[in-house]
């Protein structure tokens, strides 16, 4: 019976290590950069707000924390508007975008209270991550970084040890099942360095003593590069993988998203880390990109309850064949329209 005992349980504890088993999807989305001339650290920012949301995370779910207010910027040739491609397909700045906090709000302190949950009285609710012990968190955050730290308003740091510290305190107060943080700066894979927690899986666009670069810019209006290349990149590998997020959205996994970034084209080296209890091959995108959803025979997967998709795909002009950095359609067009 002992034996017995043992095979039934390792067989249980093999099959929890490839299931999630969270119940809700939340997203904090950070550009932490001023100035006009870091324009593309907004559009990495809006880019990935747009995919999470594409893929069913509510804008009740998402903290959106933009720096600066680039659309309204004196600078911008396309008032109100921000683009992540020279050819201007996609705006990213439309009138659904929900920015939770702007500005002088984009702060250390208050990054750090989002996450802890410690807010002042009388805070709305949405600036709060009202996440708990069965929630996946997607944190993304991108702007200007150095060895384990990463600028704040150009004027204070956020360090490896106060993200590894807020993420013990997370793990303590059960505000995470498990958590993906992804960040776009020069050296980040440093900011998770220290990072000790369970359940956290950590990806970087750059190694310690490595710049992160920006992919290509708007030279005839905007003057200013327009996106980095990790960003970029990631919206590549989505924008190539549509049908397979749409049609079986298991079948693409963490891995497979990592080992697509080329050192070549990145002009630098991606790094992760993770403390997940399954590997990262077990690991769907959509467990941090998209939004839990016990999928049945005819169901969508990417549809909240009260949403569902416009078209049969994402629904984006991309030439996914051509390699040229200039030449790429980008990205997740892909809009939802209430049912009510």
């Amino acid at each position: 019976w002992l034996f017995i005992l043992l095979i039934t349980t390792s067989t249980r504890n093999s099959l929890c290590a490839g299931t999630s088993r969270h119940t809700n999807n939340w997203a904090v989305i950070v550009d932490t950069s001023v100035f006009w001339f870091n324009y593309r650290h907004v559009a990495n920012a809006l880019s990935m707000y747009r995919v999470v949301k594409s893929l069913g995370i509510p804008d009740s779910q998402i903290i959106l924390m933009l720096a600066e207010d680039i659309p309204c910027n004196d600078r911008n040739f396309y008032k109100g508007e921000v683009f992540n491609n020279a050819k201007r397909n996609l705006e990213l700045y439309g009138e659904d975008v929900e920015v939770d906090y702007r500005g002088s709000e984009v702060t250390v302190e208050n990054f750090l209270r989002v996450l802890s949950g410690r807010h002042p009285a009388g805070t709305p609710a949405s600036k709060r991550l009202d996440t708990d012990e069965s929630s996946n968190l997607f944190i993304f955050m991108t702007g200007h970084g150095g060895d384990e730290f990463l600028k704040f308003q150009d004027s204070e740091e956020l360090t490896s040890t106060d993200l590894a510290d807020a993420f013990e305190h997370m793990y303590e107060k059960k505000r995470y099942k498990e958590v993906l943080f992804a960040i776009d700066t020069c050296q980040a894979c440093t900011l998770f360095k220290q990072f000790y927690s369970p359940g956290i899986v950590a990806i970087g666009s750059s190694q310690k003593d490595e710049n992160s670069y920006s992919h290509h810019g708007d030279h005839e209006h905007l003057g200013v590069s327009v996106i980095d290349r990790f960003t970029y990149f990631t919206l590549e590998f989505l924008e190539r993988n549509k049908e397979k997020l749409i049609k079986d959205s298991g079948s693409l996994t963490l891995q497979d998203l990592f080992q697509y970034y080329n050192p070549v084209k990145l002009h630098s080296h991606v790094g992760w880390n993770s403390t997940l209890t399954r590997p990262l091959n077990k690991v769907p995108l959509t467990d941090f990109f998209g939004s839990f959803l016990q999928v049945k025979t005819g169901i969508s997967p990417f549809a909240p309850d009260v949403m569902e998709p416009n078209t049969a795909s994402l629904n984006v002009d991309v030439d996914v064949d051509v390699d040229e950095d200039y030449e790429a359609e980008l990205f997740s067009n892909y809009i939802y329209r209430p049912t009510f």
